[in-house]
């Protein structure tokens, strides 16, 4: 984290009509007890601030809105930023998808309500929302499921160094690798992301069917990853 800067005291609020931002009253009865990480609250409280500010019946936040606002940037760095979002996708605060536009990369945030949810599941299932305006040249792509979430259940917990390989990982691997070689780690009780790391690597070196996982280890890996999630 930022070394933080010495700063006035809060002044007060000021007088006459104020605007506010609307905050589900379930994010305190249920959602402020479970975060436990400061970097996650606070981009937390600024997407429901962003989300506030964008009109239109379908809204969403920008990664790189986040990356770029002073209230996030003054006391978290980019990775801190990203290692949020991903916190916020992994307790599923947040609903993720990636954005691929004019050979540029994004990622949309969907807070997690009965709205985002449609707009999320008709992504996944290849729609485009027709109330989601960002132009003709878009291509959307939703998580599948979030692979953050898969290594904080599985593995550990995300450091900034680690968010940033495993977004690394998404990039460079096909998400099918990452699931089974995170799948792979567990059945052998190798709960470390150097291993994850090496089983993809040498699959990409030596071809995914010929990397030392034979078809029959295979299958036993799936069931035994079902009985972990039973």
């Amino acid at each position: 984290m930022k070394t933080r800067r010495e700063k006035k005291p809060f002044s007060g609020f000021p007088s006459g009509r104020v605007r506010t931002v609307p905050i589900p009253e379930t994010f305190f009865t249920e959602l402020l007890p479970q975060i436990d990480h400061p970097g996650e609250l606070r981009v937390t409280l600024t997407c429901f601030y962003h989300l506030a500010h964008r009109s239109g019946p379908l809204r969403y936040v920008r990664r790189s809105e986040l990356e770029a606002d002073p209230a996030l940037t003054t006391v978290l760095s980019v990775a801190e930023i990203r290692e949020g979002l991903n916190r916020a996708v992994a307790r599923g605060t947040l609903l993720h998808v990636r954005l691929e536009e004019d050979g540029r990369s994004d990622d949309l945030y969907f807070l997690n309500t009965a709205r985002g949810r449609m707009a999320y599941e008709a992504i996944r299932r290849g729609a485009r929302p027709a109330s989601l305006d960002l132009g003709e040249s878009a291509v959307l792509v939703a998580d599948r499921p979030n692979l953050f979430a898969l290594y904080e259940q599985n593995i550990g917990l995300l450091t900034p160094l680690i968010a940033q390989e495993l977004e690394e990982a998404v990039r460079t691997y096909p998400a099918e690798w990452i699931e089974e070689a995170i799948r792979i780690a567990v059945s052998r009780n190798v709960r470390r992301w150097s291993y994850v790391r090496r089983i993809l690597e040498r699959w990409a070196a030596e071809g995914r069917d010929t990397g030392g996982v034979d078809e029959t280890h295979r299958r036993r890996v799936v069931e035994s990853w079902k009985k972990l999630q039973r």
